[in-house]
This record gives structure tokens, C-alpha cells and sequence, in this order.
């Protein structure tokens, strides 16, 4: 019997380019003309993987995300891997947002990601492992086929194909 191939469908953040991102930000903050005295502020929490974003209105603060944004992209960090809150009034006259980070594949996800591949009708097995999904296979072209299958599909968070044999 021939040997299978596998490989790990994850969703993982690089959280020191974040960080890099987070920096590069707070000091373009104090930089800018536009934004230099504006109040607003960015912090970021590593250990809860979160932003908190507060800002004097809605304008500043999507120029603020505009800003984060333009940086996480050249550190080739994904967009959709930041989900942003509604703005809440804060005291000041001050709008607050959060920003969290998502890492890992979730029950719902996976098995959503599980359910498509199946319809495809392909010779795989499928693992739910914690927060990241194992396929298996004997044919290697087939799990290609499923790479390039789950890279047209969005699920809402950025999916990366690793550990690849």
C-alpha cells in the first residue's frame, strides 16, 4: 500500500510583524501633520491579541486603520486576520474601537472547511485537530487539487498550507 501524503490547513498571525506594524504606526501618529495632534492613540495587546483604537472622531480613527492597515500589508500580514468592532462613544468625546486578532480555526469554520471538501468527492480523510485541520491522501495531485480548491473559497480568515509530505 502506497504511503499517504498529508498536510495542515492552519490560520496563524505573525505577531512580531504585527508588533512591527503596531510600532511603525504609533510613530507615524506622532509624525504626521495630519494626525500629529489630533489625540488619538493605538495600544496593542499582545497576550489578548487585540487593538484598542481611540481617537477624538469616526474620521481619525479610519485614518488611524487606514494607517495600520498600509503597514500590516507591506509585513505581508492579511487583512482579513484583524476583525474591527463598531465604534463606541468613549469619555472626551472620544470614539473607541477594538481590533481582534484571529488565530486558529474555530469548531464552525472547520467544520465548514471539512463539509466542502467532502462535496468535492475526492479521495481524502479529513482531521480535525484543535484549531487546525490534517488531510490526508495517497495521491499527492489530489491534495493539490484541494490546496488550490480551499485557496478560491473564503472563510473569512486567512488559511495557510503547511507541513506539506
Amino acid at each position: 500500500m502506497a504511503k499517504e501524503s498529508s498536510f495542515d490547513v492552519v490560520s496563524v498571525v505573525d505577531m512580531q510583524e504585527v508588533d512591527n506594524a503596531f510600532q511603525q504606526t504609533r510613530k507615524e501618529l506622532t509624525q504626521r501633520y495630519d494626525l500629529k495632534d489630533s489625540k488619538a492613540t493605538i495600544d496593542l495587546d499582545k497576550a489578548q491579541k487585540q487593538f484598542t483604537l481611540s481617537a477624538p472622531s469616526e474620521f481619525v480613527a479610519n485614518q488611524v486603520i487606514d494607517v495600520l492597515n498600509t503597514k500590516l500589508v507591506h509585513r505581508k500580514i492579511d487583512l482579513k486576520s484583524i476583525k474591527w468592532s463598531e465604534p463606541q462613544s468613549a469619555s472626551g468625546m472620544t470614539v473607541r474601537l477594538t481590533g481582534s486578532i484571529i488565530e486558529g480555526i474555530d469548531k464552525d469554520t472547520a467544520g465548514k472547511i471539512n463539509k466542502d471538501i467532502k462535496a468535492l468527492k475526492l479521495k481524502v480523510k479529513v482531521q480535525i485537530e484543535g484549531d487546525q485541520l490534517r488531510i490526508f491522501s495517497a495521491s499527492r495531485d489530489v491534495l493539490q487539487d484541494v490546496i488550490s480548491f480551499l485557496k478560491e473559497q473564503d472563510y473569512g480568515q486567512p488559511l495557510q498550507y503547511v507541513n506539506y509530505r
